[in-house]
């Protein structure tokens, strides 16, 4: 049977970084606290200067810019693509990363997660779609002022902005529509 969790912005809790640079609103983990031992964490961290990442040996990340001109991320020594709005850009915990902000602060979107075990899958939608899925736990977050989701079997849920939808127990093929800008992420235990 799913179990939904509404997740709402304003009650994300608040974490230094690992590195000591700065702060992360943790959205949402499969389990565990502080830094390690996590399978897979979603979370909205602000960047008010350009600077050093901090390394997740282990794990893949995937960030995504949510507000700000972007960034030019340096990734074992070399330049990536300038990320822009609502462009997901995926490399390795353990890579030595740096940002250069392109035109002051940004906040961002992070998915990080232990392929070895998980199998994740991030997608960004743009007003109404319709898709299905069978993983274990879907992941639908809103970068829209209201967004809406349903689920079918679950009542219509209404998102805010950076509210996030927490979907698990998935056991078969759940179709999910979403109205407004989502980002989803099937996430599966190998």
């Amino acid at each position: 049977m799913i179990q939904p969790t509404l997740l709402r912005a304003a009650d994300y809790p608040r974490m230094p970084w690992k590195n000591g640079g700065g702060s992360t609103e943790e959205i949402t983990r499969d389990a565990g606290t502080g830094l390690e031992g996590f399978g897979w964490r979603l979370s909205i961290a602000d960047i008010g200067e350009s600077g050093g990442f901090s390394s997740f040996a282990g794990y893949q990340r995937i960030i995504t810019v949510l507000q700000g001109a972007g960034m030019q991320l340096t990734v074992d020594g070399q330049a990536a693509r300038p990320l822009l709005a609502l462009d997901p850009f995926a490399f390795s915990g353990a890579s030595q990363v740096s940002c250069t902000l392109l035109d002051g602060a940004i906040r961002d979107f992070n998915l990080i997660y232990c392929p070895e075990r998980y199998a994740a899958r991030l997608q960004w939608f743009d007003g109404q779609q319709r898709f299905f899925t069978q993983a274990h736990t879907v992941l639908v977050f809103s970068a829209a002022e209201q967004a809406w989701v349903d689920t079918g079997s679950t009542p219509l849920q209404a998102l805010g902005r950076y509210d996030c939808l927490r979907l698990d127990g998935n056991a078969g093929v759940l179709e999910i529509a979403t109205d407004g800008r989502c980002c989803v992420i099937e996430l599966s235990a190998r």
